[in-house]
């Protein structure tokens, strides 16, 4: 089991940049896939990035490919999501996850932290 913990939100206008962090308890993090989605009020929650326990394989959602980029540092036990050229359609709570399957888009993660809220004011 992990347990995922989100650091890093926050307000930022629009067209700044933001860096999410996202640590990891055990010791396994590096065979855990790990995952960025996000829900914005009123809304499903949405993925938006995952990456593979070696790092070698990303996936990003179309609608922040080019602006975002997911990250980890496997001897920090931490993910990270550079997000640049923000947009006011970005604003939600944004979570991490994790899950020892090989990434996917299908199936919901098995672990998940807490959320840490992302604003961007236009």
């Amino acid at each position: 089991q992990v347990q995922l913990v989100e650091s890093g939100g926050g307000l930022v206008q629009a067209g700044g940049s933001l860096r999410l962090s996202c640590e990891a308890s055990g010791r396994t993090f590096s065979s855990y896939g790990m995952y960025w989605f996000r829900q914005a009020p009123g809304k499903e929650r949405e993925f938006v990035a995952a990456i593979s326990w070696s790092g070698i394989t990303t996936k990003y959602a179309g609608s922040v490919k080019g602006r975002f980029t997911i990250s980890r540092d496997n001897a920090k036990n931490t993910v990270y999501l550079q997000m640049n050229s923000l947009k006011p359609e970005d604003t939600a709570v944004y979570y991490c996850a994790a899950d020892q399957r090989v990434i996917t888009t299908e199936d919901p993660p098995d672990y998940w932290g807490q959320g840490t809220q992302v604003t961007v004011s236009s």
